[in-house]
């Protein structure tokens, strides 16, 4: 653990480094970031404008899924994109031979090598939505504590799902527009799993797990998480994680290095 440990260092050191050379990208990050904050936050508000709630959920809670969405796509942008998507380029160029040939964990590898910190804005934002939802419906630091737990699994299953269609890549090489249906699907998650009709609600739980993701999180926060759905949710983080672990493994079985 200690070994992996300071390779998570040396690899973040090493990334910060290169993509800080560029500055100037922080700040369109940041800008681009504030748009689609904003963009969440008007979508939201055209439901409420007119006294209109979703059933059980306040503006301010509302905002708190909001929040949580934005801090899933900071985590996304910041530590899945810039190295699962390598994974394409690996296959691509036959580099993936040298990942495989190093004394560590090929997946550990592929998950951690890089960040970016042009995710942190949307980090950043996050947590503020969520601070400024949270004083305006009276949390206590407990509030925030009961959350940490449901919020670690949706980290752990937006990372499953990510790696796993990555790890198609050894068969279709060229997933990016699969990875951009992934993100739609995910964008459901902006709003609670309430604002949609019974099927899409039954679809967006049991098939593509959205609201493990941000209404989980939310509803735990605010006190109303049911125990069945907290356990729900780590059952499904450690079940995803450890099929993304043997899909890898699997998918390895097919791939043909640059020099067979």
């Amino acid at each position: 653990m200690r070994r992996y440990l300071k390779l998570l260092g040396l690899f973040w050191t090493t990334a910060i480094a290169a993509e800080l050379e560029y500055r100037v990208n922080f700040i369109l990050a940041a800008l681009t970031s504030l748009g689609n904050l904003a963009g969440s936050i008007f979508g939201l508000y055209l439901f409420y404008r007119k006294d209109y709630n979703f059933a059980g959920w306040s503006w301010e809670a509302a905002l708190i899924v909001v929040g949580i969405f934005t801090l899933l796509q900071g985590y996304a942008a910041t530590f899945l994109a810039p190295n699962l998507n390598r994974i394409v380029r690996h296959v691509q160029e036959g580099t993936l031979d040298f990942v495989l040939l190093k004394p560590i964990r090929s997946q550990f590898w592929l998950s951690t090598h890089t960040l970016s910190p042009w995710g942190i804005p949307d980090l950043i934002f996050g947590c503020l939505i969520i601070g400024y939802a949270g004083q305006r419906l009276g949390f206590e630091i407990y509030n925030y504590l009961l959350g940490v737990l449901p919020l670690a699994c949706g980290l752990v299953i937006l990372y499953s799902l990510w790696f796993m269609l990555g790890s198609t890549s050894i068969w279709f090489v060229k997933i990016y527009n699969a990875t951009e249906v992934l993100r739609g699907l995910l964008e459901a998650g902006r709003y609670p799993i309430v604002a949609y009709p019974a099927t899409y609600r039954f679809f967006f739980t049991f098939v593509v797990p959205v609201a493990f993701l941000t209404t989980v999180p939310a509803q735990a926060m605010l006190g109303q998480g049911q125990l069945s759905w907290l356990l729900g949710a780590g059952l499904l983080a450690g079940f995803l994680f450890w099929v993304s672990t043997w899909f890898w493994r699997f998918a390895l079985r097919f791939y043909t290095s640059a020099s067979s």
